[in-house]
């Protein structure tokens, strides 16, 4: 039996690795990919959501336009925002476009079905959560029809990467976080603390290059056009893959570790979007998050290259 997701999402790099990820997994039913801005701007964002989508050949994945800015704060955008969409050269343009249903509509009536048949849908949050903040916001009902929320992000130890104190995807839209922090959901949280753990280097991405069919292709292009290798930071070769964690996770969740503890959010003043985890019982307030501390980076990456060796294999059976 499948597991059923939705993936809210803001297409960048580590986004579209893990769309192809999901896509190329037959142990989920990716029941529609919706879209918000963050990395770049909503048109940039569904657009690459597109292109992603349709290189999986999974063309049938319905895609939604959702919020186009935060729910109060001023925009902010990714560190490469200003290329804006993928160019077609890393990945190939495509015909597929979104639905004429908007993200929060199309989540408010799925997991509202959800909760009716009690039959509860995972959602992997891996952008700002503002899509999922509207939905809870206006139709708290609509939180019985989750089973938990993956999301990649937060910072607690590790420190930020957009701004020093914050995780992008929760400085983009701390209110947003925050809502969704105490909706009562039960969340998997993959911190940039876990994240950094894990850096994809040159023999992964020649070995995802060569066996993963078309996205294979354009995952190594991404990863050489937009390189996140820090030597300062990291102290070896290679960079994160922040997003695929929450896929992995699902697939394969004994390569992560963790802890329960209670995760906030500031929401306002000079650190908005930095984010706490009472991993010691400090507060009254009981956890409300399962957040991940390790991960096995041999088998993180053995995984990826073994579910997107997938598209590779089935590009070799329509060529025969």
């Amino acid at each position: 039996m499948s597991q059923r997701i939705i993936i809210d999402t803001d297409p960048g790099v580590d986004d579209a690795i893990a769309l192809w990820l999901a896509l190329a997994s037959p142990e989920l039913e990716v029941l529609g990919v919706t879209v918000v801005a963050g990395n770049v701007a909503l048109k940039d964002t569904v657009r690459n959501a597109c292109k992603i989508v349709a290189l999986s050949g999974k063309t049938s994945t319905p895609i939604y336009a959702g919020a186009p800015g935060p729910l109060v704060r001023d925009q902010v955008y990714g560190k490469y925002a200003h290329i804006g969409a993928f160019s077609n050269e890393l990945v190939p343009d495509s015909e597929l476009q979104p639905q004429a249903e908007h993200a929060v509509d199309f989540l408010v009536r799925t997991l509202r079905k959800a909760a009716q048949d009690n039959d509860p849908i995972t959602i992997c949050a891996i952008g700002p959560m503002t899509n999922l903040a509207l939905a809870l916001g206006m139709h708290p009902d609509v939180a019985r029809g989750i089973r938990q929320i993956v999301t990649m992000s937060c910072a607690f130890t590790a420190l930020g990467h957009r701004v020093p104190w914050a995780e992008f995807n929760v400085y983009a839209d701390p209110h947003a976080a925050e809502k969704v922090f105490t909706s009562g959901v039960p969340l998997v949280v993959m911190p940039l603390d876990m994240t950094f753990q894990a850096l994809i280097g040159a023999d992964d991405i020649d070995a995802i290059r060569q066996d993963g069919g078309k996205p294979g292709e354009s995952i190594a292009a991404l990863l050489s056009a937009f390189d996140r290798s820090d030597l300062t930071r990291f102290g070896r070769e290679g960079g994160p893959v922040h997003d695929a964690t929450t896929i992995a996770y699902l697939l394969q969740s004994g390569l992560f570790s963790g802890q329960k503890a209670r995760v906030g959010v500031a929401v306002s003043g000079n650190t908005a979007g930095y984010t706490y985890a009472d991993f010691y019982n400090k507060l009254p307030t009981p956890p409300n998050a399962l957040v991940m501390q390790k991960v096995d980076e041999y088998g993180f990456f053995s995984l990826l290259r073994r579910v997107l060796s997938r598209y590779g294999a089935h590009h070799g059976e329509q060529q025969a």
